[in-house]
């Protein structure tokens, strides 16, 4: 009787044991096969050699204008090169093309007269002029110079901005050579002045006929002070 339950006994036991084992097999493939969504998503970004953070910006992390508020605010955008003979505003410097000259009408004070010579836009855009204009006299139909050049008085002023029509001008001063012993002055007759814009390398001709000296021990026969913007 002990082995008939026991032979009997034997199929259950084996049938139990391989329902255990299939109820195992179903939880531990799954277990062993799968990923979870964020691994998944970590995976993709990995392949494809960015991360979240690069995904959020199309410009491969280079600022874009508006794109992030806060680099609008601290000015974090990269920004393009300034051309050297730009000033603000993308406005460049005044050219000698540019330009029209003009003397205005003198005051004299101690035996030098004092002339706004006037620099006005005759080109169809603004344009930048800053600091002390090359002034000298010259003579002849070669136009050679007398004496030395206009010495430089005062401080240079800012910038000037000239829209098209409008004019600047710096004070030149013009001593009374007549006033000086002609051993010392050497004078002679000139046509008008050389003048070099600001940082330009082209000379302009104004005719200003009078006498100039061809030495000057004693000064200075022009002085040029800084550009200021009207007339």
């Amino acid at each position: 009787m002990n082995k008939i339950r026991e032979t009997a006994s034997y199929p259950s036991v084996v049938a139990g044991a391989a329902i255990l084992a299939l109820v195992l097999a179903g939880c531990g493939g799954p277990a062993g096969t799968s990923e979870s969504p964020e691994a998944g998503q970590s995976a993709a970004s990995a392949a494809n050699g960015s991360g979240d953070s690069a995904g959020s910006d199309n410009s491969g992390g280079t600022p874009d204008s508006g794109d992030r508020p806060g680099d609008a605010v601290t000015g974090t955008a990269p920004k393009q090169a300034v051309p050297t003979n730009e000033r603000a505003g993308g406005t460049g410097e005044c050219r000698a093309a540019d330009l029209e000259l003009s003397l205005g009408r003198g005051e004299g004070t101690a035996g030098t007269n004092y002339r706004p010579l006037r620099f006005t836009n005759v080109s169809g855009t603004p344009c930048v002029i800053h600091g002390f204009p090359g002034v000298s006299y010259v003579a002849g139909d070669d136009g050679h110079q007398v004496g030395t050049a206009a010495y430089r008085t005062g401080e240079k002023g800012a910038p000037v901005t000239l829209r098209p029509g409008r004019t600047a001008h710096a004070d030149v001063g013009f001593v009374q050579v007549r006033n000086y012993d002609s051993a010392d002055c050497k004078p002679r007759p000139v046509r008008g002045l050389r003048v070099y814009p600001p940082h330009e390398t082209n000379a302009m001709f104004i005719a200003a006929p009078g006498t100039g000296c061809a030495e000057f021990p004693d000064g200075q026969q022009l002085t040029v002070a800084t550009v200021q913007p009207g007339r």
